[in-house]
């Protein structure tokens, strides 16, 4: 099983090299990730896409460690991954 950051290694450099994907992962990166990663992302998940420039960066923090207990049943059913 790969590794969430494998995945985001295999997206950010794909979007580095392919123009057209990168279009994509813009405009809707839950099918653009879907199709290149063979995944099925669960429609509760949002992600969104941000590209940096010379002007911008975005600084993308970790969820809050402190979780509630709808989200640890969550975790412990299988339905999340993000704690």
């Amino acid at each position: 099983m790969r590794s969430g950051d494998d995945m985001m290694k295999q997206i950010v450099d794909r979007s580095a090299v392919d123009s057209d994907f990168r279009q994509q992962l813009l405009a809707d990166p839950k099918t653009a990730i879907s199709n290149e990663l063979d995944i099925t992302i669960p429609e509760s998940m949002n992600i969104k896409v941000h590209e940096s420039d010379m002007q911008t960066v975005h600084l993308a923090l970790p969820p809050d460690p402190n979780i509630t207990e709808e989200q640890l049943e969550a975790i412990s059913a299988g339905l999340c991954c993000c704690w």
